[in-house]
Order: C-alpha cells, then structure tokens, then sequence
C-alpha cells in the first residue's frame, strides 16, 4: 500500500477523500444537469423555429469542455484515491468500468460537439442521446459509489 509511505498527516486525511471525491463528482453531475437544461433549452428553440438563444448556446458551449474535464479529473481522482486507499486498482471493479465508461462517454461527446457547425447537422441528435446516456451513466455510478461509502 501506498498509505504507508505517507506522512502522518496525509493519512489522516485518507478517510475523508472518499466523500470529496464523492461530492466534487456530484458537482460535475450537477453541472452536466445544467449543461443538458442548456442544450434542450437550444435544441427546443431550433425544433419550433424560434431565433437562437444565443446567451443560452455561449454558455453551452463554454461550459461544456470544462465540465469534461472536470469529469475527467473526478475519474483520475478515483483512480490515484483507490491506489492510495488499497493499492489495488481493481478494488472496485464496476465502479471502476462505469467510471472509464463515463471518460469515454465524454470524449465522444467532445468529439461530436467539434463536428456540429451548421442548424442542420446530423451530429446534433447523437450529441444529445450521448448526453442523455452521460446523466444515466452519472446515477450509475454514483449508486455505485454510494453503495461502496455506505
């Protein structure tokens, strides 16, 4: 184990890293919320004709990539906590593959969001079923982490 190699100080935080890692991706879940409030708010104007929103779509847009990497650093936070904790990256085997499943969620929807450019593009639908399938995969794994805390 890692712990071990700690100063005393640092290993009297240990405990308390779970329930921040926790609540930081909590935060990041609840940033997504509002990133998918955004984008129906946008989408839901394109469908019934009216003019962009445009405050709306500046704020999707420049939150967005923040709060992938937000996501991100809430997965290797996880990650660099359990090796710390156990040394055993695989302690948390499904907690662990819904959290890469998440990282991979968000890079494809990075991906897709630099490829929509025009009112009419095809890769606006997948955008939103992929960030509709981040939310669910968000509650996943945070039943999962709860179920790991509790």
């Amino acid at each position: 184990m890692i712990e071990e190699a700690l100063p005393l100080w640092a290993r009297q935080l240990i405990p308390y890293l779970p329930l921040g890692h926790g609540f930081f991706n909590l935060l990041v879940f609840g940033l997504f919320l509002r990133q998918g409030w955004l984008g129906l708010a946008i989408r839901q104007a394109r469908q019934n004709g009216a003019p962009p929103p445009l405050n709306t779509i500046r704020n999707h847009r420049r939150t967005g990539p923040l709060a992938a990497l937000l996501g991100g650093a809430g997965f290797l936070a996880g990650i660099v906590l359990v090796l710390i904790d156990t040394g055993n990256l695989a302690e948390y085997p499904l907690h662990l593959l819904v959290g890469g499943i998440i990282v991979l969620t968000l890079a494809g929807l990075y991906a897709l969001s630099r490829r929509i450019n025009k009112a009419d593009s095809a890769y606006r639908t997948p955008h939103a079923r992929l960030g509709l399938l981040l939310l669910g995969l968000y509650l996943l794994q945070g039943y999962l982490g709860l179920s790991i805390l509790l």
